[in-house]
């Protein structure tokens, strides 16, 4: 009997979606400091997956309640000023740093930093909403919302992701991020540098080759790379940046200059309130993003660039046009031409080596920075891809290449070099920045004294001399070498970094096999038993965490609803007599009460029922609002259809 072969043939657009071998769906994750985005690809066609009202962007915001229920995108940012103790903004950031690490950002954090308490790592916690939440975990519900738009779009399950991270990360920022992607219900498949992934998205679209440059300025992030691409394979030549420069510092450095006019305007030297604060730099983005489109029909913009701040009553008024805003933040634009500069040092080469110059990240939409660029270049960059989108789009690529098979071939490097304490409290480099990973090297070490049994090894990163200047790793002991006088002892000590860029360090005494290993955690990294408790809240709650998010988004569109009544009833609220005006009002109170101890289901009927209650109301406003459109127009101009043609 002849085998027979089953094929699957595919109409055109119907190509499978990259599976797991559990039936899953692998898709890329850009996790970024301001806006996130989620996408998959088929056949190497990367999409990026958008909601109802075709946003790719999910804002990388999250408002949490009492309850512990989270809400993430734009209804979290809308509470921003409203409600700011519960809302939290550019945690990527802090992902990865310990309560030292943060102390330089405690005056610009707006939550309180909560101490460390006995028996949980040294990560940095933050005070929200009356809850003691680390990044990671914040961080997991905005990873949780990504996974809930890929599948409610492409309605299959998504269990496996390629997250995307800043070159310049850290160890510990990112286990820190493979951590959350657990927590959220995600297997990593890679962690990929952002710069690799958006080189990757231009090579396949563009089948480019020779040396690019990506720069990628985000909301909290600034990395620049020099990569070289030849015949699939992607190889980063040098890599850098800074983990705390971006956007967000543009917004600072504009909302500085406001709220110094309004002291000035105003005579006051009282302490600035959060709400001014919070107000200022949102006002201060508002800027930003207007000047920076030269948006035409924006009111702001074609008002004369004239900005409000209006809290509690004190009103101030500020002037900025590009000019303006191009002086405040040509110093924060120098420093990343100045990170660039060296980071084509290290590569050895120079800027007209460069055949292309690739834009990532929402900030290069500003004018200066372009401009500047293409003074460093001596070329216009390239921004054929959406800035927003590119780093994600290079994601799903990666993911359909680790679950389906591609020819592509992704080499990064390690951002910063790796080593080990010696003696004198020196740093013996074993991983120098900018090694192609994954990557093993060893260096054999000895003891200092004579009958040495133990070992303490002491694991750095960064590239000064000495072990104070650099950031600790880990420390373990190697214990079991036999007594031997000093030097006699060899010790090979191995730094395994993986295609993620973690690392595996292996401590080993060659005459007796005697071995230690460790998989680096920082102390500021989440311990064991809190990662295992998150795991188990986070499928245990799963239901009810899903309901309460729900019941959280209802109350903020009923809030939304009241207060847009309440607005129109203090405009135009004579048009309803005493019976009509009580009528509404009722309903009104039915929903605040519902809002304030209801359940999902009695809001949305109470919603409803407003709704209902109100449309005539609406309508009379629409009809004042028409005669008052009216007034003054002769009746006899009003039935003049203009493509009626005239008789002969």
């Amino acid at each position: 009997m002849t085998d027979t072969v089953l094929l699957q043939i595919h109409e055109p657009g119907e190509t499978p979606l990259p599976h797991a071998k559990d039936g899953s769906v692998a898709v890329g994750i850009d996790l970024g400091t301001t806006n996130s985005v989620v996408a998959v690809s088929r056949d190497q066609v990367a999409e990026v997956l958008r909601d109802a009202d075709g946003a790719a962007l999910v804002p990388s915001v999250v408002a949490f309640a009492p309850d512990r229920s989270a809400l993430v995108g734009e209804l979290a940012r809308r509470l921003l000023l409203s409600r700011p103790d519960h809302v939290v903004s550019s945690v990527k950031r802090l992902m990865g740093r310990g309560l030292e690490d943060v102390k330089a950002l405690a005056g610009q954090l707006p939550h309180a930093i909560e101490p460390t308490e006995e028996g949980q790592s040294k990560m940095v916690r933050l005070a929200v909403a009356g809850h003691r939440l680390s990044p990671v975990e914040i961080s997991a519900e905005i990873l949780k919302a990504l996974k809930e738009r890929a599948e409610d779009t492409l309605g299959q399950r998504v269990a496996q992701a390629v997250i995307t991270v800043p070159a310049y990360f850290d160890d510990a920022a990112r286990a820190a991020t493979k951590d959350a992607a657990r927590i959220a219900g995600l297997e990593v498949l890679r962690l990929v540098n952002e710069p690799t992934a958006a080189a990757l998205a231009y090579g396949l679209d563009k089948e480019a080759e020779g040396l690019y440059a990506v720069y990628d300025l985000g909301g909290g992030t600034f990395d620049i790379s020099i990569l070289h691409m030849e015949k699939g394979v992607f190889q980063v030549k040098a890599t850098g940046g800074d983990a705390a420069l971006g956007g967000d510092d543009f917004d600072h450095a504009i909302a500085e200059h406001f709220l110094a006019e309004r002291r000035a305007a105003l005579g006051s030297e009282d302490l600035l309130t959060r709400s001014e604060v919070k107000l200022a730099l949102m006002t201060a983005r508002l800027a930003k993003e207007c000047l920076s489109s030269r948006c035409s029909g924006c009111p702001r913009c074609e008002g004369g660039q004239r900005w409000v701040l209006d809290v509690g009553g004190r009103h101030s008024e500020h002037e900025l046009d590009l000019a303006g805003m191009d002086a405040l933040i040509a110093p924060l634009v120098e420093r990343t031409l100045d990170i660039a500069r060296a980071v084509l040092d290290d590569a050895r080469v120079s800027p007209g080596d460069i055949k292309g110059v690739v834009l990532v990240g929402g900030s290069t939409r500003v004018p200066l920075v372009r401009a500047r660029i293409g003074d460093l270049f001596g070329q216009p960059p390239l921004a054929d891809i959406d800035p927003d989108e590119v780093v994600a789009v290079g994601a799903a690529l990666q993911a359909e290449a680790l679950t389906v098979g591609s020819d592509t071939l992704l080499l990064d490097v390690t951002p910063l070099s790796l080593g080990l304490e010696t003696m004198g409290c020196l740093v013996e480099k074993v991983i120098p920045r900018n090694t192609p990973i994954p990557v093993a090297k060893a260096q054999e070490f000895t003891t200092y004294q004579d009958g040495q049994t133990a070992m303490a090894i002491h694991v750095t990163q960064g590239e000064r001399e000495m072990v104070d200047q650099n950031r600790s790793l880990a420390r373990f002991t190697l214990k079991g070498i036999p007594p031997m006088a000093a030097s006699a002892a060899r010790i090979r000590v191995t730094f395994a970094v993986d295609a993620d860029g973690l690392l595996t360090v292996t401590a080993e005494e060659a005459t007796t096999g005697v071995a230690q290993q460790v998989e680096v955690k920082p102390s500021y990294g989440l311990s064991d038993d809190e990662m295992a408790t998150m795991l188990r809240d986070s499928l245990r709650n799963a239901r009810q965490d899903m309901e309460d998010r729900l019941l959280a988004e209802a109350r903020v569109e009923a809030g939304r609803l009241l207060a847009a009544l309440d607005a129109a009833l203090a405009a135009d609220g004579d048009l309803l007599d005493a019976a009509e005006r009580t009528t509404l009002d009722a309903a009104m109170r039915a929903l605040r009460d519902a809002v304030s101890d209801g359940d999902r289901e009695s809001i949305g009927g109470l919603a409803g029922d407003l709704e209902a209650a109100s449309k005539p109301f609406a309508e009379k406003r629409m009809d004042r609002g028409i005669r008052a459109a009216l007034s003054g127009v002769a009746v006899d101009t009003l039935d003049r259809p203009e493509s009626t043609s005239k008789s002969s």
